[in-house]
């Protein structure tokens, strides 16, 4: 049985699965698909072409599904995607794909935190098992790849790829692609080694940190630019997951990955 406050505003339109909680002046919009055990908290928005999944929480003042805030869009109809199990707490913003981008879709995956005031713009992919820390802006076309934390405030340039379990610390400016397992911060933005503690957190067994660890380590330091850097690395790593990860990123990026922080010995295992 759902839960709906009399004081919700709530589409006939909308499809609402079951043991659903609505609170108090939340406003659920035409088009808008809203999964088992959701939590629609007072004041929470949702606008059409919406389609959530099972057990999320919306926290209040965000908003889901806002026109894009684009010049490009025209009023074409666009869609969110939520995955299961994502918490979207106060204030903060996701909006709708354009036609322009040729993907019509922003997504954000399953078990994903996004914390008060981050902004997800317009078709964006946030993948699973991700966090988005308060205040965090990612602009249009931005991919976060699945287990990627952007810390607070944090902004990233259009068409920015953030690898899969990569770090960024606070407050930084990406303008160049974070690759994967990567930690970084410093201003300008550069990779400051190997995402260690997050990668133990997550079950990776010393030896395929250390495997990560010396890829980057002939990527980024031993005097090769990066194209000689990942064939090295091809020829001279045996194939893995990790290793592929990293040079299809590589090689798929279009706006460069970040630089080396120069100002560290990066040889030694922590």
């Amino acid at each position: 049985m759902n839960k709906i406050s009399p004081l919700a505003t709530v589409s006939p339109n909308a499809k609402l699965g079951d043991n659903i909680e609505i609170g108090p002046y939340a406003y659920i919009d035409d088009n808008v698909e809203i999964g088992d055990g959701c939590k629609i908290l007072p004041h929470a928005v949702i606008f059409e072409y919406v389609k959530m999944g099972r057990n999320c929480s919306v926290f209040p003042g965000a908003v889901v599904g806002a026109v894009p805030q684009d010049l490009k869009f025209d009023g074409e109809v666009t869609y969110v995607e939520i995955g299961d199990n994502v918490t979207i707490r106060e204030c903060a913003t996701i909006n709708r794909g354009t036609k322009a981008s040729g993907k019509g879709v922003t997504k954000v995956g399953s078990n994903t935190l996004i914390m008060s005031y981050v902004h997800i713009a317009h078709d964006c992919v946030v993948g699973e098992h991700c966090i988005l820390v308060s205040y965090v802006g990612i602009a249009g076309e931005t991919e976060v790849a699945d287990w990627a934390i952007i810390g607070g405030g944090t902004k990233a340039h259009q068409f920015s790829r953030i690898g899969m379990h990569a770090m960024v610390g606070g407050a930084s400016r990406i303008n160049k692609d974070v690759p994967p397992f990567a930690l970084c911060g410093r201003e300008p933005l550069c990779y400051c080694g190997v995402n260690i503690v997050g990668l133990r957190r997550r079950g990776f067994s010393s030896e395929v940190i250390r495997n990560i660890q010396d890829i980057y380590n002939t990527i980024y330091f031993e005097g090769l630019n990066i194209t000689d850097g990942c064939a090295k690395v091809e020829a001279g790593f045996p194939p893995s997951m990790e290793r592929d990860v990293i040079l299809d990123f590589i090689r798929g990026s279009k706006r460069g990955i970040i630089r080396a922080n120069d100002s560290k010995d990066h040889t030694d295992f922590e």
